[in-house]
């Protein structure tokens, strides 16, 4: 038996209703927000997640599934969804399109890593990416959406906050954490280490333990902002605060991508384990730029689907449609040119094989149909259905041609 490969998993039965629950209830909410669809391919360049997502995050060094074509390029399965948007956006002109534009998407992302419970190698993510709004508005905006699609699939979560500074700010502060990074780096692990020299900040998002302790008297990138970021995040708190979206400020939130800058953010559950983390995303101004688009501002977000399974409450399925069953054999070809036409306007069952009453019934809650309509030996011969409605309890017998 050939089982699926380590970190892949096969999305059947009430998972896969699960799943698009997930993804209808946030497609819905972002088309409320004004966003629309867009779909990029799996396979992309490497390249343009090494110049986005940044040499040194762990993605790169250590996660992507990348080799080279029976062409000789260099591809890998995307790892995550923001650089394949910003690179569509990019390919399809709409840099220089003076409106707004905003996209949702969802679908599968690929990364190499240990299989544990809400992590697996081939993963789903929803997505909102928004082009062209430079305010903290939208920063804000973003994060309330993502709090009302979780409201509505009964998740409850705790908010993380952070600024990441821009060029301006950053600078000067990045001068700093070297300087404090240098003073530890014998007690700090390999990979920070590695950092310190290609990209410090990346250090403070490191996961071993004995590092985190450390970092906990480094310099704060928050305490060092240049007036324009200290402006936006004091705005961008103080609409959380008249929204009564409850929020921590995490002064060493930096999220796992080099694109980001100025407001970042994770909302996290404790309910999942040390994987606690269920969306997260931000500001990343000169993502575009970086991807040889025109210099345009973005901000946009992730929601891990295997993450949030588990916490989704599912509502009541809903009884719907026909379940259409024979009680003798010769009443079976009559059902399919009933199922053809009621197919027209609502869902259909048809059992094939003709069963008693208590079985056909036994199916039609299995179907969660609201109708069962049976053909028996009586039926056939006066040319008419038993019907009954499963929400009213009315039964009847009707002619064919009436149905």
């Amino acid at each position: 038996m050939i089982n699926p490969l380590r970190g892949m998993k096969d999305l059947t039965f009430e998972e896969s209703a699960r799943f698009n629950h997930i993804i209808d209830t946030a497609s819905g909410i972002a088309k409320r927000y004004g966003y629309g669809y867009i779909e990029t391919p799996i396979l992309e360049e490497t390249g343009l997640f090494r110049r986005s997502v940044g040499d040194s995050s762990d993605i790169v060094t250590k996660e992507m599934y990348q080799f080279e074509d029976k062409g000789g390029n260099d591809v890998c399965m995307r790892p995550e969804g923001t650089a394949g948007i910003v690179r569509a956006f990019v390919s399809a002109k709409l840099d220089r399109q003076p409106a707004k534009q905003k996209f949702y998407y969802y679908g599968p992302m690929f990364r190499y890593e240990r299989p544990q419970k809400g992590r697996l190698r081939e993963f789903h993510q929803f997505g909102c990416e928004s082009f062209g709004e430079a305010s903290v508005y939208e920063d804000f905006t973003i994060i309330m959406m993502i709090s009302q699609i979780f409201k509505e699939l009964g998740i409850g979560f705790d908010l993380l906050i952070n600024s990441l500074g821009c060029p301006e700010c950053m600078p000067s502060y990045k001068e700093n954490l070297v300087g404090f990074l240098n003073e530890i780096k014998e007690e700090l692990c390999v990979d920070c280490n590695r950092r310190i020299s290609s990209n410090p900040i990346r250090v403070l998002d490191c996961k071993n333990e004995k590092c985190q302790s450390l970092l906990g008297s480094s310099p704060k990138l928050i305490e060092n902002l240049c007036e324009t970021c200290q402006s936006d995040f004091k705005k961008l708190t103080a609409l959380l605060d008249t929204a009564k979206i409850a929020y921590t400020v995490d002064t060493n939130l930096v999220r796992g991508l080099d694109y980001y800058n100025k407001t970042a953010f994770e909302f996290v559950s404790n309910e999942i384990g040390s994987q606690s983390a269920i969306a997260g995303g931000g500001r990343y101004d000169k993502l575009v730029e970086f991807l040889d688009g025109k210099p345009t501002p973005a901000v946009g977000f992730a929601i891990g689907i295997e993450r949030i399974m588990e916490l989704v409450q599912m509502p009541e399925v809903d009884k719907e449609g026909y379940y259409m069953g024979a009680m003798v054999p010769e009443a079976v070809e009559i059902l399919f040119g009933l199922a053809a036409q009621k197919r027209l306007e609502t869902k259909v069952t048809v059992e094939y094989n003709s069963k008693g009453f208590k079985s056909h019934m036994k199916g039609v809650d299995k179907a969660h149909a609201r109708y069962a309509l049976l053909i028996g030996e009586d039926e056939l011969k006066n040319g008419t259905v038993w019907i009954k409605d499963l929400e009213t309890k009315e039964e009847k017998s009707i002619l064919l041609d009436e149905v």
